[in-house]
């Protein structure tokens, strides 16, 4: 951050004020930090945020990732991401609070790691791999928001011709009017809802799947792991990866920078939160969608609901209902990730000695975020296959940012001694993550390998 003369600094200050962020001394906060992170929030919303930015309809493909598993490994793979990631982002926060008390307050993951790893770190590294992972969540959950469409129109008219693009569309005309809410602190009325909506369309499916698994339409349930050798081991690497990345937070930052200070303990409180529903609604879905369905779970398990024919194994209204859920949580989850871009765009074209609201930085607000919603809508219109590539990013991405970097920073900052217990658990993780993240990008490409002659532009899946 550039150094400021004391006239622009105390504007810049007055503003800060106001929004609860405060620039360290002879410091200048840049508009992406005052007027998209604005640290107005309690622990509640912070809450909120984490919930919608952690579960979302990614879940209901953890039955299939169970299948690759089985019942032991699938549900071992499911606590121990738990507990990992929980250890995780609470040290994260840790080292946040930490820095902020020395009144260095990181706002920004990009921030975290050029101050503590060193500049090359936050510029060529974290920064660049965060705003991919989040792009691309916008683009998966698109992609998501397309097909959660496409199903309901089906159901409605099963004869129907419209195309999956023409609903990626439909979706991206809706999440152009939700990209332009100005800050991360005003989703915090939206992320409630969205968190009720997790809860919602989880407690459908598991209710669906139990209903299924009693019903005289139950499939025959096997619970053995097929396949060769060979396509097994690529296949818990798969379910790993799947787990893995379901549980990726790429904000945490971001969304603790939402509160407003002082921030101590505030962010392990959010986390409480967000965990109760994390554990509820994760081992809901996952444990009773394998059992109902067994190693024929799909890679999600609404599309088990369909049956032979495509026809429906549950209630037109209650997989209409459903699919509701979905579409509206998913569309949360974009805009939670847009947060990221948005912040970076508010950085380079918003004045911050300006109002948030003047002409002069609304009109840049209204036509970078359109453009950027514009451009995810078309990446996921024209790649309906994106889901592969998706899972790339998340070994190159999720993983490294979620599970690798919060124990590197943590040892960096407090240097604890290298007989300590945290230290060998946090470099344990670190390398243990690290392999998977090696071995999880090459089953990735494998499965690109294998379906690449099932891609096509615009198709209609």
């Amino acid at each position: 951050m550039a150094a400021v003369v004391p006239n622009s600094l105390t504007s810049v200050s007055s503003v800060g004020k106001e929004n609860g962020v405060l620039p360290e001394p002879g410091k200048e906060l840049d508009a992406g930090a005052l007027f998209v992170l604005k640290s107005n929030g309690s622990w509640v919303h912070c809450g909120y945020h984490l919930t919608t930015s952690i579960v979302g309809p990614l879940i209901l493909g953890l039955p299939f990732a169970l299948a690759l598993l089985g019942w032991v490994g699938g549900v071992l793979c499911l606590t121990l991401a738990s507990l990992v990631t929980f250890y995780s982002y609470n040290l994260l926060s840790v080292v946040l609070d930490h820095h902020a008390q020395l009144g260095q307050r990181h706002l920004r993951f990009r921030d975290m790691a050029r101050d503590i790893l060193g500049p090359g770190w936050g510029k060529y590294c974290i920064g660049p791999l965060q705003f991919g992972i989040c792009y691309g969540a916008v683009i998966a959950s698109s992609l998501i928001g397309g097909q959660s469409l496409k199903f309901i129109y089906l159901l409605s008219y099963p004869n129907g011709t419209m195309k999956l693009y023409q609903f990626i569309v439909i979706f991206g005309v809706f999440m152009l009017f939700l990209a332009q809410i100005p800050s991360f602190h005003s989703l915090r009325h939206i992320n409630l809802v969205s968190l009720i909506l997790c809860l919602a369309f989880t407690a459908c499916a598991t209710a669906g799947s139990i209903y299924i698994g009693h019903s005289k339409n139950a499939p025959s349930r096997d619970y053995s792991i097929h396949g060769s050798a060979g396509n097994r081991v690529f296949g818990v690497v798969n379910a790993v990866s799947i787990i893995a990345t379901t549980y990726g937070c790429g904000i945490i930052p971001e969304i603790q920078a939402t509160i407003a200070p002082p921030v101590k303990g505030k962010m392990f409180k959010g986390l409480c939160i967000c965990y109760t529903v994390v554990v509820t609604t994760y081992f809901s879905a996952a444990i009773s969608g394998y059992w109902a369905f067994g190693n024929q779970a799909m890679g999600t398990i609404l599309s088990n609901f369909m049956g032979k024919g495509n026809e429906p194994l549950l209630p037109t209204w209650f997989l209409l209902m459903t699919n509701s859920f979905t579409l509206l949580q998913i569309s949360a989850v974009s805009v939670v990730y847009l947060q990221p871009t948005n912040e970076v765009f508010e950085k380079l074209f918003a004045d911050p000695k300006m109002d948030q609201f003047s002409i002069r930085n609304v009109v840049p607000r209204l036509i970078f975020r359109s453009l950027s919603v514009i451009i995810a809508s078309l990446f996921a219109a024209m790649l309906p296959f994106f889901g592969d590539i998706l899972a790339l990013f998340g070994a190159f991405g999720c993983i490294p940012l979620d599970f690798i970097f919060p124990m590197v920073v943590y040892n960096v900052t407090f240097k604890p001694s290298k007989r300590s217990l945290i230290f060998w658990v946090n470099t344990l993780i670190a390398v243990a993550s690290s392999l998977l993240s090696a071995v999880g990008a090459v089953a990735s490409v494998r499965q690109m390998v294998l379906d690449a002659k099932t891609y096509r532009l615009f198709a209609n899946v």
